[in-house]
């Protein structure tokens, strides 16, 4: 009977606390948590090296014939790169395919958080719950005329100041169909300096939507459609203008508006807060939709 051989296994690499982080605290933690044998992120991130091919972008597995590989040969490339996956998607076209996914994938996050806070203001404007109301009435008036919002009204030929609750509610209204509006153009990208605009108005990048341009990406770099890697960034632009100045712009006034306009103040805080003896609820503060509910 052959002898089992033994292999040795070696011992996953622990991250240096003092390295991993500069607050005090978390490396306490950290070292801690490496003593009870529980693996954090930091220990992970010594052991797991990334993927060669990856950290080029040159991995395609948008369709079921794939995944394809395109790796930069050793040497590199004389003349003419003349790497194809299956479908005949260039090195270009798969690393731009795989960055403009990564852009749909950030602005969907984004703006649909934006989403959720437009249906909670709309729901608080129509007086249709009592768990959030609005408290910041000047930067509703502040940024109304930007969705086209009238903020006044013209009675028997003299100018008044509208209702602001209807204010509120067409506001939002017209906030919840920036996302998915036939036709036009996003309202709020002309919140942009008007040197800006005008580049963007020119590239042809200003957003339709902010849904339909992060429906488009996956519409293009799906397999034969479009194999134009300098297309396929600009639709990524589109979408990603989209977000910061739709989605994501549209929720910090509106957040402002429903929980009031931050200042600012200084505070100190750390994992020290926390009780050893009582069960302890973490709030992310980006969800301020749940966390004024909790507090």
């Amino acid at each position: 009977m052959a002898e089992e051989t033994k292999r040795k296994v070696k011992a996953p690499k622990l991250a240096d606390p003092i390295a991993s982080s500069i607050d005090v605290a978390s490396q306490e933690m950290i070292a801690r948590a490496q003593k009870l044998g529980v693996e954090t992120i930091f220990d992970r991130a010594m052991n797991m090296k990334p993927c060669a091919i990856g950290v080029q972008g040159i991995c395609c597995k948008n369709c079921s014939m794939g995944p394809c590989r395109l790796p930069l040969p050793k040497g590199g490339i004389e003349g003419e790169d003349t790497r194809k996956g299956l479908c005949g998607a260039t090195a270009n076209t798969i690393a731009a395919r795989n960055f403009v996914r990564m852009i749909a994938g950030g602005a969907a996050a984004h703006s649909d958080h934006g989403r959720s806070v437009a249906e909670v203001f709309l729901s608080a404007a129509k007086k249709l719950t009592n768990d959030y109301h609005i408290k910041d009435y000047d930067r509703l008036l502040g940024v109304a005329p930007y969705l086209g919002v009238a903020t006044t009204v013209e009675v028997d030929g003299e100018e008044m100041d509208r209702d602001l609750d209807e204010i509120a509610v067409e506001f939002a209204e017209k906030a919840m169909a920036e996302w998915g509006k036939p036709e036009g153009e996003l309202l709020y990208a002309k919140r942009a300096p008007a040197p800006l605009y005008e580049k963007w108005k020119k590239a042809g990048v200003i957003p339709r939507n902010i849904d339909r341009e992060i429906v488009e990406i996956m519409h293009r770099t799906h397999m034969g459609v479009d194999q134009d890697y300098k297309n396929l960034m600009k639709q990524g632009t589109r979408a990603a203008i989209g977000d910061g100045w739709g989605g994501s712009m549209l929720a910090t006034d509106m957040q402002d508006i429903l929980f009031g306009t931050p200042y600012p103040l200084q505070a100190e805080s750390n994992i020290g807060v926390m009780k050893e003896d009582h069960v302890n609820v973490v709030i992310h503060g980006h969800e301020p939709v749940l966390s004024e509910m909790i507090v």
